[in-house]
């Protein structure tokens, strides 16, 4: 794994930590590193993040369900819904309900399979591999336990569009994913990206693909907004875990190759 090719974005040196959080951070997992190396401690890092987010998720859903109930969050549904089925039409329809697929159980393991075969042939790196799959576990993991611990109901079937789905509707298995899967890519890009607009507007197509697959759940009837906004929430935060692990191995690594390197 080239780490020394993957350690920047643009300027900024991912392996230098310049706040306090972050220098606590690396003092904290450096006994870890020490004792099974970086590229085991990276996938224990990701594994024990995976556990903690989805025990996190599951108590954060109870929350969640009463804030709901409290303070009228659930307002924005039934308008959102309202609005959402006034926008209808049928060839709109069939055109989301194709692309709200890509994101769906089977679509977007095709989707991020394709993708990090093609970056580890490119890159000769196992860096793709790594966090994709590791990233999407964990995605899963908090997908499931926000369901189990809610098993909220999807909004009523005769204002959604076909095909029906039954599982519990918080949080969108859709718009988590998808802001999880899109976030590695666009980070995996733009680690090997020179020019700034270039940068930008990766993250820019990850952000829209996030965005509107999110909606599309909305528009169809699948999901309450709210599903989608706090599935957009879990989203963001795992993936903030999974690009922290990833910066904490490189740090260990370079600092590993320098120590070897250095002359006695």
């Amino acid at each position: 794994m080239p780490a020394h090719q993957d350690s920047h974005v643009g300027p900024r040196d991912l392996t230098r930590w310049t706040t306090p959080v972050g220098r606590f951070l690396v003092r904290c997992v450096s006994p870890l590193v020490r004792w099974a190396g970086p590229h085991a401690a990276l996938l224990l890092l990701i594994a024990i993040g995976g556990g903690v987010a989805a025990a996190l998720t599951a108590a954060s859903a109870e929350v969640y369900e009463s804030v709901v109930d409290a303070d009228g969050v659930a307002a924005l549904d039934q308008p959102a819904l309202e609005l959402a089925v006034s926008w209808r039409e049928g060839w709109f329809d069939a055109a989301v309900t194709g692309y709200t697929h890509i994101g769906g159980p089977i679509g977007m393991p095709v989707l991020a399979v394709a993708i990090m075969v093609l970056l580890a042939a490119r890159r000769r790196s196992r860096t793709p591999v790594i966090l994709l799959p590791a990233a999407a576990f964990g995605s899963l993991l908090m997908t499931v336990a926000g369901k189990d611990a809610i098993g909220r109901l999807r909004p009523p079937i005769e204002l959604a569009v076909p095909p029906y789905e039954s599982s519990p509707s918080f949080p969108s298995g859709h718009s988590l994913n998808a802001v999880v899967i899109a976030g590695v890519v666009a980070y995996l890009l733009v680690l090997r990206q020179n020019r700034k607009r270039t940068r930008l507007l990766t993250v820019a197509l990850a952000v829209a693909f996030a965005v509107t697959m999110g909606l599309s759940r909305v528009y169809l009837g699948h999901h309450w907004l709210t599903d989608v906004l706090v599935a957009w929430t879990l989203g963001v935060a795992w993936l903030a875990v999974v690009i922290t692990v990833h910066r904490l191995f490189l740090t260990f690594r370079l600092h590993r190759t320098a120590t070897r390197g250095a002359p006695v």
